[in-house]
């Protein structure tokens, strides 16, 4: 329903909210690429009337994929919002992208769902982000339900498939309803208990297996069920179909063609009829304090309680601005309230309050706990942020989620001189807006950074900095921060004396290094006695010295775990300045570090591999001829395994290309920093060979 309303002689239309907490239904469509999800939205929305015609991902017609870069690429490359009634139930529907560089994005609306729906190819079955997603979803206590699409497709096994399934995530998935004349319609098992021959096992058989799942959880109708085998209606087993939802004791599977229709209409049905509303899911993992100190929360739909909401998707738009896509979880947001964001002390009135229609916004008269909604063009506002009305609730915080570090980098460049601040203000957008997309200065090798996960990821965020920001840059590989360091303890001296004409320069220094404990940094100590080296001139042969460290002395890269102990010297009463004896601790550290055995230290990173079974061999040979060392291998579930090794990072630049090559892209990895070890000596060779030492000028 539409309501008009004349503001300063603007006609607004404002649709009135007809639905309250109890009616909605909140579900990620999650899944690895080509699984179908954007077209399976399309046709759920069209199915359901909320649009009139049917687009096409090909076609770039689609309510969900709506961005140029996704026409161009016909790739979801972004969560998308939309929603549909069915039933008597408001549905809200996130799109999220399935390609594994873009994971992080589809874990990010995992907060604002009761229910993450699964779409797994019918000729692919379980594939690298079908994975990622259930554990995921199962680790933050959603209800999950697998949706099997592509039935029609030619050559499928859809009893292999679901058989796949159960052995991936157990005998608990069991199908709501099956396929019938070879994936050309589709036969529902739960509210029937008897029905037409279907292509595998049978209605009466899965009804049956259905029930027996469910009733497991409540002990009075367990007793009703095994002593008089009375069957139950689907209005007595909602509430422990709930349950064993909400404890993952049953996963639904669901069987559809998104291009035909197949199941659709069934889905729908499960989606309005079985998926759980916002008080019957598992609570929101909320948080109030902080650090050690904070306590989980319980809170309730309520829709006269305190305002609490959380920003699950933020998109910085050039012309339009920030627009914050977010779930209330209680109480009732209208165009006038006023909502703090985070412990902010001042708020912003909302004005206007919109539903997400893929690109269209629908400005609605007010959000009940549950819905989905958005604000735009608030400066402040970001991701992850918790909206309030009331400053009781200023520590609270929403659970973060677990997104994977990205690893691949490439090192930037300004094309054009002078871009190089509207580079900097469009990457902390870029940054602001993707958690899997980092902007880091490399201190160590003084370059720009970005980082993503992997090299379409970064290549989609390059296009936005041309398209959308009108700047470009150059790319390279990052180079890797190697540091050196010391084996030995030796003796250094160095006397610098110069004389120009009146007062001149002189400062003496004797001082010993001896090397740290790897990853100990710099340790100075000042041991001088008698006043040799007068105490406001110890700073200056400091200062020296940490000039030697960060210029470097082999390769020209940081110095460290060094103990450098000043114990002698010499000064002149006129000519000692600070000047010379910064000139006299750096030359003098210099010399004891050439006879201290100096090597050159690479960083050493800890990997986690995650595969299939059948690609282990090759992995563990390229892993050993990378000079890695595999220190655990830990069979999972599903066929997969993960092995972890301790890896020298120069060997891993192009290993995401690699493992996908080895795992036809089934495999993952995720990398931290573990520690530095010297180089092979024909690398510090040639290390020391690149360098070119400045000349110091006496």
């Amino acid at each position: 329903m539409l309501l008009v309303l004349r503001n300063n002689n603007k006609i607004e239309e404002v649709s009135l909210v007809s639905y309250s907490t109890e009616n909605i239904r909140n579900i990620a469509i999650t899944g690895h690429s080509g699984s179908g999800k954007t077209t399976l939205v399309e046709t759920l929305l069209h199915s359901a009337g909320a649009i009139n015609q049917k687009g096409s991902v090909t076609r770039g017609t689609t309510v969900c994929d709506f961005d140029p870069q996704e026409k161009t690429h016909q790739h979801s490359l972004d969560s998308a919002i939309s929603s549909l009634d069915h039933g008597g139930s408001h549905v809200n529907l996130i799109d999220t992208p399935g390609y594994p560089d873009f994971i992080g994005r589809a874990l990010s609306v995992l907060p604002a769902v009761e229910t993450c729906a699964v779409v797994v190819n019918a000729q692919s079955g379980v594939e690298m982000v079908t994975r990622k997603m259930m554990e995921q979803a199962a680790d933050r206590g959603m209800d999950r339900l697998l949706i099997v699409n592509k039935i029609d497709a030619e050559d499928v096994d859809l009893e292999a498939t679901l058989q796949q399934l159960r052995e991936a995530y157990g005998s608990e998935c069991l199908p709501l309803n099956l396929p019938a004349d070879g994936g050309k319609e589709v036969v529902d098992c739960f509210f029937q208990n008897d029905g037409k021959e279907t292509d595998f096992l049978s209605v009466e058989e899965s009804h049956v297996n259905i029930v027996d799942q469910v009733v497991e959880l409540d002990e009075e109708l367990m007793e009703q069920y095994l002593e008089q085998g009375e069957d139950f209606s689907p209005e007595q087993l909602h509430e422990p179909f709930e349950r064993a939802l909400r404890e993952g004791h049953f996963i639904p599977v669901c069987f559809v063609s998104a291009e035909t229709g197949a199941g659709v209409a069934e889905l729908l049905d499960v989606f309005a009829r079985l998926m759980p509303n916002p008080g019957e899911g598992n609570p929101p993992q909320l948080f109030r304090g902080e650090g050690d100190a904070a306590e989980q929360i319980r809170i309730e739909p309520e829709p006269g309680g305190n305002a609490i909401a959380h920003v699950f998707k933020l998109h910085i738009d050039p012309f339009v601005g920030r627009l914050g896509a977010f779930r209330i979880h209680r109480g009732t947001v209208t165009k006038d309230s006023q909502l703090f964001i985070g412990d902010s002390r001042k708020p912003f009135k909302v004005g206007h309050l919109l539903k997400l229609q893929g690109k269209d916004h629908i400005e609605i008269d007010r959000g009940v706990p549950g819905d989905i909604c958005a604000v735009a063009k608030i400066d402040e506002i970001r991701f992850d942020a918790l909206l309030h009305d009331s400053h009781d609730d200023d520590q609270v915080y929403v659970q973060p989620i677990d997104i994977p570090a990205p690893m691949y980098g490439l090192a930037i460049q300004a094309k054009s001189r002078g871009d190089e601040q509207k580079i900097s203000d469009a990457l902390h957008k870029l940054e602001a807006e993707d958690q899997s997309f980092i902007v880091e200065h490399n201190a160590a090798t003084n370059e720009t950074v970005i980082r993503g996960m992997g090299e379409f990821h970064l290549r989609i965020m390059l296009e936005k900095l041309k398209d959308r920001h009108n700047v470009e840059v150059t790319t390279r590989p990052p180079k890797i921060a190697y540091k050196e360091t010391i084996t030995a303890k030796a003796e250094g001296h160095h006397r610098h004396k110069k004389q120009t004409g009146g007062a001149g320069q002189f400062g003496e220094v004797f001082l010993r290094v001896e090397p740290m404990t790897r990853g100990s940094g710099f340790e100075f100590v000042d041991a001088v006695v008698g006043g040799v080296i007068p105490k406001p001139l110890i700073p200056a042969v400091e200062k020296g010295i940490r000039q030697a460290l960060a210029g470097g002395a082999l390769s020209g890269n940081t110095m460290q775990d060094i103990r450098v102990t000043v114990h002698d010297g010499k000064h002149h009463p006129v000519d000692s300045k600070e000047v010379a004896f910064v000139t006299a601790g750096k030359k003098a550290f210099l010399d004891a570090f050439h006879k201290a055995r100096p090597v050159v230290l690479e960083p050493i990173v800890d990997i986690n591999v995650t595969a299939p079974n059948g690609a282990m061999g090759d992995i563990n040979a390229d892993i050993s001829g990378k000079r890695g060392r595999i220190s655990n291998t830990m069979a999972l579930s599903g066929g997969m395994t993960t092995i972890t090794a301790s890896v020298p990072l120069s060997e891993l630049d192009s290993y995401q290309s690699q493992l996908k090559s080895m795992t036809g892209g089934a495999g993952s990895y995720s990398l931290t920093f573990s520690h530095y070890d010297p180089v092979p000596a024909k690398t510090q060779k040639e290390l020391i060979a690149a360098h070119k030492p400045k000349e110091d000028d006496e």
